[in-house]
């Protein structure tokens, strides 16, 4: 790095104008050659480092003769004016929308009324991933970007280059392909600065970028993305481009619009990506059987994409036929879209109730009809907050979409008012605590309803069991820890390590051996790292990462107890919101009485140790069961020497360490060339 930088200052400093304009060149070669190494086949050749470099240098030879900047040029990525509104783009050639298929007896009907108009001879197919993101139309001239559009209505789009060119999966100037390259592809040489050419394709927010966009917003007290599709469509329409530049976007193409003598979509991919393009992951389909196995092949490895997909486009592969099918409506007859079982579906809301968690706030639970969503059948949905209540405009009664991915809680995306019968009632905002009955409040610049009372049972039972779980002891459940506080025999965390057997004999449920055991259990945690004693103590907007980095910064409880809120804004994670909290937090009479409590109990908290953080910035994927350790030991131990541990595999992945049936992540790493570490392996690099 110091040396790139050094090269570009010495090279400023008694360069010829003209030598410039050659290197600037060459600089703008180099970083595309790299750009489509990376974005397009996957192969990385110089460190992110050594590549900034290199833009770096570009940059300031640009900065020292402005007249030498193009439209093209890397530096020109991030636009430095905001909009007042997009203009409108008509499209040449209309962004159609595409007929969904369900199952595959609704496949066979799309197939045999396609038959009828080529005299039912049989086809060829291209099946491609349908990519959950926002659809775009790129159009190059003189072989640059010249304009990138949304779908729109179809006809008519919006103008969104300036937001485009911060993504770098998207060239700002075509590829020229060699003479070879042509000729395996099967399409005559042509040049790429003559003409127009139009690519389509699909931007989309992979899913470890999203989960981590969601953290950070987590860590800071934002309110989160509802889903990736909403923040790459967001991003996109952003009127400052600079915003755009800071969301981690990415684009698969998947149509070559432009007639270059392709002849078929699956030469049109190739074209595609000899041009500077990724294409969408596809291969051709020569029967129906083709299709049926492509289908099920994907849907296998769908959890393992580090994208979200929704189905499968199946094209008929011959452009000729392909436009001689024509369009029906809106829809291309010779394409349709195979979707995946619905993640959503349509039910009634039957209740609203609200729960208390341990910082005494309130959320909102509506009961729903129960509908079978994702292979499992749904009956509750989070609404977060009243905020999001009052933004879907939600009333009991009401028909609703639902929504769930993976292991996603449910959750409320929409309302269909159209369908509302009159007899629908609103959803009253409690005023008072539903569990104590004491008032509630709105906290200045926060969303959530909060109970006034520090010594609500809802919050005292959610401190409790929070804390049992920092402290990770076991036997200790919700049902027993409500018993306890029933019984009057714990009322805040320290209370747990008070507990003696012929108390616990006491209790419902428990024996002379079960309650001997569980206050042993409980004995035997009397000492804790501090980050684990941090999360305990069930600060708002403090998470496991936040509390490392706490822990991290001030080595033991009493330092972080008086911490300012300017040395908690000088950590790296920690924004206004979460320094505020933690302030709040140590001022307050009950962490006062909670952190004596602790020590009067016999409670230790461990310093934390300077840990070797010879993982920093390193990412890394567990599949399989290792033998040494379990999955949690393996993330704490990471983590402690400054990894990450994140749950799909991309390119940008560091590492997957395999153990004993590893599931589909173990063939994701190879299908991307992603490292990939068995235990033995695992256990050298943890050693340095």
């Amino acid at each position: 790095m110091v040396i790139s930088l050094g090269l570009g200052t010495m090279l400023l400093s008694g360069m010829t104008k003209n030598e410039a304009k050659e290197r600037i060149e060459k600089l703008r070669q180099l970083i595309e050659h790299h750009r489509y190494l990376y974005h397009v086949l996957d192969k990385q050749e110089i460190s992110d480092a050594a590549l900034d470099a290199l833009k770096h240098e570009l940059k300031q030879l640009e900065d020292q003769y402005p007249d030498l900047i193009t439209a093209d040029s890397p530096t020109q990525r991030v636009g430095g004016v905001a909009l007042e509104k997009f203009a409108k783009v008509t499209h040449q050639a209309p962004m159609l929308s595409i007929e969904d298929v369900f199952s595959f007896t609704e496949f066979q009907e799309w197939e045999a009324r396609i038959a009828k108009f080529v005299d039912g001879k049989s086809l060829e197919y291209y099946a491609m991933l349908k990519i959950d993101g926002l659809a775009l139309s790129l159009v190059y001239e003189g072989g640059t970007l010249k304009s990138a559009a949304t779908r729109g209505d179809g006809r008519i789009g919006e103008d969104v280059t300036h937001n485009i060119k911060t993504i770098e999966a998207i060239p700002l100037s075509l590829r020229q392909p060699s003479a070879d390259e042509f000729a395996a592809i099967g399409v005559a040489p042509f040049d790429v600065t003559r003409g127009r050419f139009e690519i389509r394709g699909e931007v989309y927010m992979p899913k470890d970028a999203f989960e981590t966009l969601n953290n950070e917003r987590k860590e800071r007290g934002e309110e989160l993305f509802a889903n990736p599709r909403n923040v790459a469509a967001g991003s996109i329409r952003q009127l400052d481009p600079t915003i755009t530049a800071t969301r981690p976007l990415e684009f698969f193409a998947w149509r070559m619009v432009s007639d270059v003598g392709q002849g078929t979509h699956s030469v049109g991919v190739e074209v595609v990506k000899a041009l500077g393009y990724r294409p969408s992951l596809g291969r051709v389909a020569k029967t129906r059987a083709d299709v049926q196995a492509f289908f099920d092949e994907i849907g296998k490895k769908r959890d393992a994409l580090n994208f979200w997909i929704d189905g499968v486009v199946v094209r008929v592969n011959d452009d000729r036929v392909f436009d001689s099918l024509g369009i029906v409506g809106k829809t291309p007859r010779g394409i349709v879209a195979w979707k995946f079982p619905a993640e959503e579906s349509t039910t009634v809301v039957e209740s609203v109730d609200w729960y208390v968690g341990r910082t005494g706030a309130l959320t909102p639970v509506a009961t729903v009809t129960p509908t079978f969503i994702a292979g499992t059948t749904v009956t509750h949905a989070t609404l977060h907050n009243a905020d999001e209540i009052e933004r879907l405009g939600l009333m009991v009664g009401d028909t609703v979409i639902l929504t769930k991915a993976g292991d996603i809680i449910p959750k409320i995306t929409r309302v269909l008012p159209e369908l509302r019968s009159g007899k629908e009632t609103s959803v009253p905002l409690p005023s008072t605590c539903p569990m104590c009955g004491s008032p509630v409040e709105r906290r200045e610049g926060e969303v959530a309803l909060v109970c006034t009372n520090a010594n609500c049972f809802a919050v005292e039972r959610e401190r409790v069991l929070h804390a049992v779980r920092a402290f990770g002891i076991d036997g200790l459940g919700d049902k027993i820890v409500e018993k306890l506080l029933n019984a009057k025999l714990v009322n805040t965390p320290p209370d747990i390590f008070t507990l003696t057997p012929d108390e616990l004999q006491g209790v419902e449920g428990f024996a002379e051996v079960s309650a001997k055991k569980l206050a042993d259990e409980i004995a035997g945690k009397k000492v804790i790292d501090l980050d684990a004693f941090i999360v305990a103590l069930g600060i708002r907007h403090v998470g496991a990462e936040t509390a490392f980095s706490l822990a991290q910064a001030f080595g033991d409880i009493d330092h972080l107890v008086h911490a300012s809120k300017e040395e908690l804004l000088s950590i790296s994670d920690i924004g206004e919101v979460v320094a505020d909290a933690i302030v709040e937090f140590f001022a307050s009479e009950y962490a006062l009485h909670v952190l004596a409590e602790y020590h009067k109990v016999g409670v230790h908290v461990n310093k934390a140790k300077a840990v070797k953080r010879t993982l920093a910035g390193l990412s890394f994927v567990v599949t399989g069961t290792l033998e040494s350790m379990g999955r949690d030991e393996v993330k704490e131990k990471i983590r402690l020497m400054g990894g990450s541990v994140v749950g799909s595999v991309s390119k940008k992945t560091s590492y997957v360490v395999v153990g004993a049936e590893p599931g589909s992540k173990a063939q994701k790493a190879q299908e991307l060339g992603v490292p990939v570490l068995n235990e033995a392996q695992f256990l050298k690099l943890l050693e340095g």
